[in-house]
């Protein structure tokens, strides 16, 4: 069974030197990987970059790994920081003013340095971020389910768990593809407007409809 990597830090960063050298090995770290890439970034080239010591860097990180994944930690809060105070900004808006909002957000989001943001997401299971990740993707499905709950009479939908599943996982795929494939389109408004209507067509009441959507028979 191969040995499992450790990638906790030695020691945590309390006072503002020390957190000012995590931050600087941490961006030269992101640095290195985008122009790298994993498989070629080492310790000594982060090192360098930071114009930190190894061994300054071997007093908080034992390896690559742990540095990784401190990235990753790093990123993805950075992501779910405007998340939430979005969410809490739009939460008394109409159903369509709210709903672009967040899905610009989200993609907004994703588009915090989006070749580092690649290189991060191919590598988590690597470096044993994976159950973290999907802590903060259930974040985000309570966020929107906590919204959806103050606008229940606007929706179309009843299940509201299952409603903030496919919204938040609607956009997330999308987005997720478009980093992989198209990035140039995260900076795109029409891109926005578009996964909007997907998600508020979704969501909404039809004008002149019932408020429950009509269920597909077996």
């Amino acid at each position: 069974m191969a040995k499992k990597l450790n990638v906790t830090p030695r020691k945590q960063a309390l006072q503002s030197r020390s957190r000012e050298t995590v931050d600087v090995i941490l961006e030269a770290t992101a640095r290195i990987l985008v122009k790298e890439g994993y498989d070629r970034t080492s310790t000594n080239k982060i090192a360098q970059a930071a114009g930190v010591s190894i061994g300054s860097l071997y007093q908080y990180f034992p390896n690559k790994e742990a540095l990784v994944a401190a990235v990753i930690t790093k990123h993805t809060d950075a992501m779910m920081e405007l998340i939430r105070s979005t969410a809490l900004r739009v939460a008394q808006l109409p159903l369509e003013a709210s709903a672009r909002e967040l899905v610009r957000v989200m993609i907004e989001a994703h588009g915090i340095a989006p070749k580092l943001h690649r290189v991060l997401t191919e590598q988590t299971p690597r470096v044993g971020k994976t159950a973290y990740m999907e802590k903060v993707d259930d974040e985000a499905i309570r966020l929107v389910r906590a919204y959806l709950e103050i606008h229940r009479d606007e929706l179309c939908v009843d299940d509201l768990d299952l409603a903030a599943f496919i919204a938040v996982t609607t956009v997330e795929a999308l987005t997720h593809a478009a980093v992989l494939r198209q990035p140039d389109l995260l900076a795109q408004p029409h891109f926005v407007d578009e996964v909007t209507s997907v998600v508020f067509r979704y969501l909404s009441v039809p004008d002149g409809k019932s408020r429950k959507r009509t269920r597909l028979s077996a």
